[in-house]
């Protein structure tokens, strides 16, 4: 299986910053394993949108998948109460 290339929005950056470093390091690690698997068993595609959420403890990964380019785009990361707030 080919290796996704692994792309994060400028949003992703800010979002990450009140985050402890320890889950940080957390999130950093299940987006570096993404490359390899980008639809892992505990991953779950939304509905009414094409994008996925994976769950790292409280804080969740929302991210978009491009299969023809190999792209796995970050989109948003947060607490579970507040990742799915416009």
């Amino acid at each position: 299986m080919a290796k996704y290339e692994i792309v994060l929005r400028k949003s992703v950056r800010k979002d990450l910053e009140p985050i402890p470093k320890r889950d940080v390091r957390r999130l950093l690690a299940d987006i570096a394993d993404l490359a390899n698997d980008p639809r892992p068993p505990k991953s779950r595609k939304l509905s009414g949108a094409e994008k996925y959420r994976l769950r790292c403890g409280v804080y969740r990964l929302l991210y978009e998948i491009q299969d023809a380019v190999l792209i796995v785009c970050i989109v948003k990361v947060g607490h579970r109460r507040e990742i799915y707030r416009s």
